[in-house]
């Protein structure tokens, strides 16, 4: 798991983490002004975020590509305290690290994050990753 620091003397530890997401999805989370992520639908009973971006590329690349023609690498900072309480899930290797959150505790992880969620890969077919907005995207940007 990777820690940050805290920003300040009252500000709590976060736990960086990326979100694989399609189109759809990182739509509602622009709506939601870049600070919540969507409830789940019912056959979503979990919501995993994952703990290392290598594993986000692959998911984003390999199955939301094909699933929905874009692929979408999201980064998010969450107090590291409070994500302590979800159990990490191995879902394969080693380096396959999922946060499992129960769908019915998602409102209450979004009031945990720390700052805004960003957009930090896009990924189209044949295309692999896109230029546009590089590694960061000023739209989704900390603040």
């Amino acid at each position: 798991m990777i820690q940050t620091p805290p920003r300040s003397e009252t500000s709590p530890a976060t736990l960086t983490l990326w979100r694989p997401t399609g189109p759809e999805e990182l739509a509602l989370v622009e709506a939601a002004g870049w600070r919540a992520w969507p409830p789940r639908l019912p056959d979503q009973p979990i919501f995993y975020p994952v703990l290392n971006e290598d594993y986000a590329i692959r998911i984003a690349r390999d199955w939301n590509v094909p699933a929905s023609g874009v692929g979408h690498v999201t980064r998010f900072e969450i107090e590291a305290d409070f994500a302590a309480r979800y159990p990490v899930r191995q879902a394969g290797g080693e380096t396959i690290l999922e946060l499992w959150v129960p769908a019915e505790e998602l409102a209450e992880f979004n009031r945990h994050i720390v700052g805004r969620i960003e957009l930090v890969r896009s990924f189209r077919p044949a295309q692999g990753e896109s230029p546009e907005g590089g590694e960061e995207r000023g739209a989704a940007g900390r603040e």
